[in-house]
C-alpha cells in the first residue's frame, strides 16, 4: 500500500528541498519567492485534504435527527391517528385522498433524505474547488517566471532593448531555470491529486484533472525550450 496513496510529507518535503536548490543558485531571482509560496501552499492545502477524509459528524447527526423525527411523524400519523378518524367508514374517496396524501409526503421524505444525504459530499466538494483555485493561481504565476526565459536570448546575434527583461547569459543556467520551473508545475500537480485521493467524489476528480492537464501542458511548453537549448549547445 506505501506506492499505491501519495504521502503528503514526502512532496511537502520534495517541495522544500526544490526551494533550497533555487535559493543557492538564484538566490536573487523572483522564483526563489515563488518556490517558498510552493511550500507553504503543500503545507495547508496538505492539511486541508487531510482534514476532508473525516466525515462531518454534526451534518450526519442531523441527517440521524431528521430520520428519526420523519419516522417517529408517520408512526404518529399510521397508528395515534387512524385514517377512519378523517373518513367515515364508508366515505371511499376521502380514504384515497388520504392515501394519496400519505404517499406524497412519504416521496417527498425520501428526496429530502437524499438530499441530507448529498450534503456532505457537496460540502466537501466545494471546500476542495476553494482550496484548488489558490493553486491554479500559483501555475500561472509559475508559468509567467518563465514567460520571459527565452532561448533566443542566447544567440550572439540577440540586442536587447531598453524594455528586455533581465537576460540569464548562460545556457546551463537558463536551463537549470526552466528546469525548476518544470517541476515546480509537477508538484502542483501532486498536491492537487491529495484532494481526489481524500474525497471520492467524480466531481473533483474531474477538477483534479483539470489542474493537472494545466500544469503538465505549461510543463510541456517548458520543455519545447529546454530542448532548443540542449540544441544550441
Amino acid at each position: 500500500m506505501r506506492y499505491r496513496t501519495l504521502d503528503p510529507k514526502l512532496i511537502i518535503e520534495t517541495a522544500e528541498r526544490l526551494e533550497e536548490r533555487v535559493a543557492e543558485r538564484f538566490p536573487d531571482a523572483g522564483l526563489r519567492g515563488v518556490a517558498g509560496e510552493l511550500v507553504s501552499l503543500s503545507r495547508d492545502l496538505a492539511k486541508a485534504a487531510k482534514a476532508l477524509e473525516a466525515p462531518i459528524w454534526w451534518l450526519r447527526g442531523v441527517i440521524i435527527a431528521a430520520v428519526v423525527a420523519g419516522a417517529l411523524i408517520f408512526l404518529f400519523v399510521g397508528t395515534i391517528l387512524p385514517l377512519g378518524r378523517f373518513s367515515g367508514p364508508g366515505d371511499a374517496v376521502q380514504s384515497v385522498q388520504g392515501i394519496e396524501s400519505s404517499l406524497n409526503v412519504l416521496i417527498l421524505a425520501v428526496v429530502g433524505f437524499l438530499a441530507l444525504m448529498r450534503a456532505e459530499e457537496r460540502i466537501k466538494r466545494k471546500k476542495v474547488f476553494r482550496e484548488l483555485h489558490g493553486l491554479r493561481s500559483l501555475i500561472h504565476v509559475i508559468d509567467m517566471h518563465q514567460l520571459t526565459k527565452d532561448p533566443a536570448r542566447l544567440s550572439a546575434n540577440f540586442k536587447p532593448t531598453a524594455h528586455s527583461p533581465a537576460r540569464i547569459a548562460s545556457a546551463a543556467d537558463l536551463a537549470r531555470y526552466l528546469d525548476y520551473c518544470s517541476e515546480m508545475l509537477s508538484i502542483t500537480g501532486k498536491i492537487a491529486a491529495l484532494f481526489a485521493q481524500s474525497v471520492n467524489d467524480d466531481v473533483v476528480v474531474d477538477g483534479v484533472n483539470d489542474i493537472e492537464n494545466l500544469a503538465s501542458n505549461l510543463s510541456r511548453k517548458i520543455w519545447q525550450k529546454i530542448t532548443l537549448i540542449e540544441g544550441r549547445r
